[in-house]
């Protein structure tokens, strides 16, 4: 019983984040099983991150910098988006600018849902110590996605000459804003929390900003829904 109450404690964050993401789409659904199938992707993607992340400790070493911004935020972010854009980025579902932030949201969730799952299992915690996780590393995690998903969207729908530049703001914000998440935690090791706090309240101002956009950038904002044209 015990167990089986750390595990859903440990899947509910992630699980009711996505939900969040998933319902926020307002105006083309995206399929539930394309979703969940990026989200067990990111599930998936656990082990070779850890196994990159060990080896760029024995190269690197563990100082606070290699471990904030290379062995953490650049092989997560980089592993995460390299994938999505493979799977995802041509794929005829991806047809509007807020599919990129639920796709780029979905695996970062399966990657962090299945981290405070082992975090949970290997280092069992209270139930303050699971909401603070829920949270923090959980919503950060769908927060770096976010950032990741919309420039996403925008490399694929401005039609523009800055896709590149969109292309590549994908991958480096959110390895800036997991690398600083990281290393707020490292550098104020004591009182970190006082930093944090502030810091994720910013990033989820500026994350539900990006949803918004994207939703205005929507080719599908202004097309009646399908029961209307047929009435």
């Amino acid at each position: 019983m015990v167990i089986f109450s750390i595990i859903t404690a440990a899947l509910a964050p992630g699980l009711s984040l996505l939900t969040f993401l998933y319902l926020k789409d307002k105006y083309e659904a995206e399929p539930i099983h394309m979703v969940l199938k990026v989200f067990l992707v990111g599930i998936l993607l656990v082990i070779p991150i850890m196994v990159l992340q060990r080896g760029v400790e024995i190269w690197l070493g563990d100082s606070s910098f290699v471990m904030a911004f290379i062995q953490s935020s650049s092989v997560e972010e980089f592993i995460k988006w390299f994938v999505l854009f493979h799977l995802i980025y041509n794929h005829v579902e991806f047809d509007e600018p807020y599919d990129g932030i639920l796709y780029a949201g979905a695996i970062s969730l399966g990657f962090a849902t299945t981290e405070n799952l082992l975090y949970s299992i290997f280092m069992p915690a209270d139930l303050s110590a699971m909401l603070m996780r829920a949270m923090l590393p959980v919503s950060g995690h769908m927060l770096f996605g976010i950032v990741m998903g919309y420039y996403l969207g925008r490399a694929k729908f401005s039609n523009s000459k800055r896709n590149n530049l969109h292309l590549i703001l994908s991958l480096l914000l959110p390895i800036i804003l997991h690398g600083l998440y990281d290393w707020i935690i490292v550098w104020r090791e004591n009182d970190w929390l006082i930093a944090i706090i502030p810091f994720m309240a910013l990033l989820w101002l500026f994350g539900l900003s990006k949803m918004k956009s994207a939703h205005v950038k929507s080719p599908f904002r202004y097309v009646r829904p399908k029961d209307e044209v047929n009435l």
